[in-house]
């Protein structure tokens, strides 16, 4: 039995299948981030991007980076 309540209020999710090019590079912004290991000034860093490929940050180590995602309430995420 299902005890949920309708809310009129409460915006019906979007249908992702109309979303324009810009709406959908704006999901998960606020709760998604990547990090992707590249090269600075010939050493290797992780830099840490958006869900929309912004960047935000840098850091020495994976494991720094994905710590930083997490202590700012944000889902990690990989990029190879």
């Amino acid at each position: 039995m299902d005890t949920t309540t309708y809310d009129p209020t409460t915006p019906a999710p979007a249908d992702i299948r109309h979303l324009t090019e810009t709406q959908f590079a704006e999901l998960g912004v606020s709760h998604i981030a990547y990090v992707k290991p590249v090269m600075i000034e010939g050493k290797p860093a992780f830099a840490i991007h958006a869900a929309n490929g912004v960047p935000m940050a840098l850091a020495d180590d994976r494991d720094v980076a994905l710590s930083a995602i997490l202590q700012h309430e944000m889902q990690p995420t990989l990029v190879h």
